[in-house]
């Protein structure tokens, strides 16, 4: 199943992230239209403004390679040392970023906490009246 597999990849990449601040670790896999899947991780660092999501990671490698049709993402996210995976929702930027390349209406944000317990989102739903380029013509 597709969604399986995508929820897999985020807890694969969430492994790697680098967060030796907040110790909390996310990972984030991206769905692209085709079916390619983008992994993405958090990637701290001491100047916290420099500091890159999950989510966003996996859509600039996305897009640095050239795709720009998305059909869903899964973040996880937990601290180091806890067991326990918590829903994880994407900050507002990272909500900003998917607003600019996702269709609101069938875009899908997966929040597991393990591979059969899972929240899905539409991306309106979490961006409500969102700023996009439509603003600016």
């Amino acid at each position: 199943m597709e969604r399986q597999e995508l929820i897999r990849s985020a807890f694969e990449i969430q492994k790697r992230a680098y967060a030796p601040y907040s110790h909390f670790q996310v990972g984030a896999a991206l769905l692209c239209e085709d079916g390619e899947i983008f992994q993405g991780c958090n990637i701290e660092n001491a100047s916290y403004g420099a500091t890159n999501c999950a989510e966003r990671t996996a859509f600039f490698k996305a897009v640095s390679e050239g795709k720009r049709k998305f059909k869903a993402i899964v973040i996880v996210g937990k601290h180091k040392d806890s067991q326990v995976f918590e829903y994880c929702a994407p900050c507002g930027i990272c909500r900003q970023v998917m607003a600019e390349f996702c269709d609101p209406r069938t875009f899908e944000i997966i929040l597991p906490r393990s591979e059969e317990d899972y929240q899905v989102y539409k991306l309106e739903e979490l961006l409500p009246l969102s700023f996009t380029g439509e603003n600016l013509e």
